[in-house]
């Protein structure tokens, strides 16, 4: 069993685009930038928005975040993503989510210009990538795809369950599996009986939030085994949607939580920003 460390490839990306905002800062003049909305004050989404921060900061980006209450009108939102979209310091604009619930989530995704749409997640980008075109794809799923190309992993005629059918994981993990020539196979919370589904599968890839969800018995010997679940349990610990104890002593690679997928999609999300100051000139 060898574990797929999100955390180092994770520093790798980094350092790379680093390096690659230096050199466009020094040969045109470019510093790239991005724009995050965040509403309320869930703990989670500030401390995620925190390591943004943070990430872009370390790279060498222009960052800026619009914190805004809970009791923010949906038109305030859409007039300060118009602000960003007029931008031309602005590459990416990312809204943190959820939303508060009288926020209509796709209405405000879809004022986002898909030229800066680094979270991957307008319609238009979506459709690109569900027909093979470049786009900006969403960022864990990509975080993901990059893993399986450093460590080798051959995707072509593998049988693959993804377990979740978000529109920002499960959908889009499906989408790049297809395009890499894999057979996919979704499940999702009707789905009549997931273990028949993932217990014949080369590869499982799972993002759903139940914590343990993916038993020993739901998974074949030398199975690669993908968790994006992060679930904070009782005891306060994270975990992740795999009972990693005793499924990973199975696995040929598994990735860990935290330190697997997780840092992947900070990686991704300056990837894509960067990608998108490149299109700038």
């Amino acid at each position: 069993m060898q574990r797929i460390d999100g955390q180092s490839l994770a520093k790798k990306v980094q350092a790379t685009v680093a390096q690659e905002v230096a050199q466009l800062k020094q040969e045109k003049n470019i510093v790239p930038g991005l724009a995050v909305i965040l509403v309320g004050d869930d703990p989670a989404s500030h401390a995620y928005v925190k390591m943004k921060a943070k990430a872009c900061e370390n790279v060498g980006f222009y960052s800026i975040t619009h914190s805004m209450p809970d009791t923010i009108s949906q038109d305030e939102i859409i007039a300060t993503i118009e602000m960003m979209n007029a931008n031309p310091r602005i590459d990416g604009i990312l809204v943190q989510l959820p939303l508060p619930k009288h926020i209509d989530t796709n209405k405000i995704l879809e004022v986002i210009n898909p030229k800066k749409d680094v979270d991957g997640f307008h319609a238009y980008n979506v459709g690109r990538l569900v027909t093979g075109l470049d786009c900006f794809v969403a960022c864990t799923p990509l975080g993901v795809m990059k893993m399986f190309e450093e460590y080798n992993i051959e995707l072509r005629g593998k049988d693959v369950c993804v377990v979740g059918a978000s529109n920002i994981v499960g959908k889009p993990m499906a989408s790049l599996l297809l395009n890499a020539e894999a057979t996919v196979t979704i499940t999702h919370i009707h789905t009549k009986d997931l273990k028949a589904h993932t217990s014949r599968a080369d590869i499982v890839v799972v993002g759903v939030g139940v914590p343990g969800l993916i038993k020993e018995d739901m998974v074949k010997e030398g199975a690669i085994v993908i968790d994006i679940g992060i679930n904070r349990i009782a005891d306060g610990s994270l975990v992740g949607d795999v009972d990693f104890k005793h499924v990973s002593p199975k696995c040929s690679y598994i990735t860990p939580v935290p330190g697997g997928v997780g840092p992947m999609t900070i990686a991704m999300l300056l990837s894509n920003t960067l990608k998108s100051a490149k299109a700038r000139v």
